[in-house]
């Protein structure tokens, strides 16, 4: 390794400049992150290498999820850049979602120059001189994590940890890249060319992997093939093995009806004959009707956590259930591990007879919820049912979606079909607040597709701040925000499961479209005041190059369709019903909202 200080050296070039390069090469278009004094050489070798194009986010949590947005809808590398300190450990939140959703991300994170270390350098976690180790941080929420000690390793260690983030299970990858090191000059390896420039390869996942086990084929076949009725439950796994058209096949050849899990409503046809709805506790009943009369539960591309399986465990409990996936499942059932695609298409070899109508089921049929629609102000409460037939009808069919925690959450998964072409993601691993907003951005950037983040006011409090990146780099996202004026599923379960002591979750009102308007004139920015509003502004958004924004206000006591809270739902729905014949009103003078 030679100093920067001891000048250029024929055959050499900066480390920070090699690994833009290798970014290049691996297909990546984007990185994003925070700059600061410790990572600022990459920064600058990314502008000169003029391939990889580098997006400075508000805040390193938003950087990790515009990477994982990225990722999710690019199924490549998401990269994502910081610096040492605060910075560095504003990426754990981020990374933690990535490693539970199964995500490839490479994290590179600046530390201060090796001679510093435990020397009371500033922002010193090199685990010397009784600071703590950056590294110990990192491991648990990463598939692979090193320092790299000098720029020569770098050649060995690089491909280890893509290749570590892109291996089932997928997930991050970091290394930690001190000052000096980055500024280095390194000789390239042998047979190693000029980094490219303006050519971007596919840069999409590997597939495959291990062989399929014969005898779990064979078994996982036969027991499908002696079925007379399968449920299929899919789940993200499909979308993250562009397994989708594997999964409608063999479905078909099974007769079987298709449920999603709650973070996959997009790797299946939510307008098919088959599509029996969202399971879970989020979810539709006719999946548990469907179960019940199902011999078989297919579990493809989902090991069936809680989330997915709320409410369904007497039922599964009560069926055989068969899994393919990369890893085994979370319930009993004869699991066939490996790659999806070849595990779909190897089992559709061994079903022989041809595509079969699945039995008839009511469909995805949303669950009743009640809230009253009333003033709010100086505009109108707008119940979730109609603002997301709104968000439908306006929504493009290769449009991604990003819907956050909460219940605009609930709502959506249960209430918004999944565009034809285009991904619906809901952050699942750790469903911290606010990933959307970076998540769309990142997805946005990277595809040129228009893309929805649908969000609460809570989740725009934390990270809603992107929006500035999004107006800087002219992302074609549309924020949508569902203001009710607080953590409406916390105070909820304060006044059902609680007592109702407390109004720690319940704010004064805001007006977010006039706040974001005055900060961004620039911005295309509505308040709508009715569904019809809502949808006129998000056709206004969709004909426009960049991003707009459109804030309504909702009731926080408008119940979501959210499995524990369906008993109060319904006790609400008893009341408002002896009301109505109590005081024989209309139902249009009642105004009820019933969800569908």
């Amino acid at each position: 390794m030679t100093t920067a200080a001891d000048g250029p050296e024929a055959g050499t070039v900066r480390m920070a400049d090699y690994l833009a390069g290798e970014l290049a090469r691996a297909g990546v278009t984007h990185m994003f992150g925070v700059g600061g004094a410790n990572i600022e050489d990459l920064y600058d070798a990314v502008h000169r290498g003029g391939t990889v194009r580098g997006v400075v986010a508000k805040h390193e949590f938003s950087a990790v999820t515009m990477a994982d947005g990225y990722a999710r809808t690019t199924r490549r590398l998401g990269v994502v850049a910081a610096t040492s300190g605060g910075g560095a450990m504003n990426l754990v939140p981020g990374l933690a979602e990535a490693y539970a959703s199964r995500v490839p991300l490479l994290a590179l994170v600046g530390q201060p120059p090796t001679a510093q270390e435990g020397q009371g350098a500033f922002q010193d976690t090199s685990g010397k001189g009784d600071s703590f180790d950056a590294g110990e941080v990192f491991t648990p929420i990463s598939r692979f994590c090193a320092r790299v000690q000098d720029a020569d390793s770098l050649v060995e260690l690089l491909p280890r940890a893509m290749a570590a983030a892109r291996t089932e299970p997928c997930g991050p990858a970091v290394l930690l890249l001190p000052k000096d090191v980055q500024q280095a000059r390194m000789r390239l390896p042998v047979g190693h060319g000029p980094a490219p420039t303006g050519v971007i390869p596919t840069g999409a996942l590997p597939a495959g992997g291990a062989q399929l086990d014969k005898a779990a084929l064979a078994e996982v076949s036969d027991i499908l093939r002696g079925a007379d009725t399968v449920l299929v439950i899919a789940g993200e796994g499909v979308a993250a093995a562009d397994a989708r058209a594997e999964l409608s096949r063999l479905a078909r050849n099974l007769g079987a009806w298709v449920a999603v899990t709650p973070d996959a409503k997009d790797v299946f046809d939510n307008r098919d004959p088959r599509f029996a709805g969202v399971a879970g506790v989020m979810g539709h009943a006719n999946v548990e009707h469907c179960l019940r009369r199902a011999d078989v539960c297919l579990l493809v591309g989902t090991r069936l956590p809680l989330l997915a399986r709320g409410g369904l465990e007497r039922a599964l409990a009560a069926t055989d259930v068969v899994c393919l996936d990369s890893e085994k499942p979370f319930v009993a059932g004869t699991a066939l591990v490996g790659d999806l695609r070849e595990a779909l298409r190897a089992v559709t070899g061994r079903i022989v007879s041809g595509p079969r109508a699945c039995p008839r089921h009511p469909g995805p049929v949303p669950t009743p919820v009640a809230g009253p629609d009333a003033p709010a102000g100086p505009g109108r409460i707008v119940p979730y049912a109609q603002a997301l037939a709104a968000v439908e009808a306006a929504l493009p069919e290769d449009a991604h979606v990003f819907v956050d925690a909460g219940n605009t959450g609930a709502s959506a998964v249960h209430l918004l079909p999944a565009p034809r072409h285009g991904r619906f993601v809901v952050a699942l691993g750790m469903g911290g607040m606010g990933y959307t907003f970076g998540a769309g951005i990142g997805a946005a950037l990277a595809t040129g597709r228009r893309t929805y983040v649908l969000a609460g006011d809570g989740a725009f409090f934390m990270h809603g701040a992107e929006v500035h990146t999004a107006v800087e780099h002219s992302a074609p996202v549309t924020f949508v925000v569902f203001n009710n004026n607080a953590h409406a599923m916390c105070a909820l379960r304060e006044e059902f499961l609680q007592g109702g002591v407390r109004d720690d979750d319940v704010f004064g009102r805001t007006d977010i479209a006039a706040g974001v308007a005055a900060a961004f004139p620039s911005l295309d920015v509505t308040g709508a005041e009715s569904a019809a509003h809502l949808r006129e502004a998000l056709l206004r958004g969709n004909t426009g190059v960049g991003p707009a924004f459109v804030a309504l206000d909702c009731d926080p006591k408008e119940i979501p369709p959210f499995l524990p809270f369906q008993p109060f739902a319904e006790a609400t729905g008893d009341a408002d019903r002896a009301e109505h014949t109590d005081n024989k009103e209309n139902a249009d003078e009642r105004r009820a909202v019933r969800a569908g």
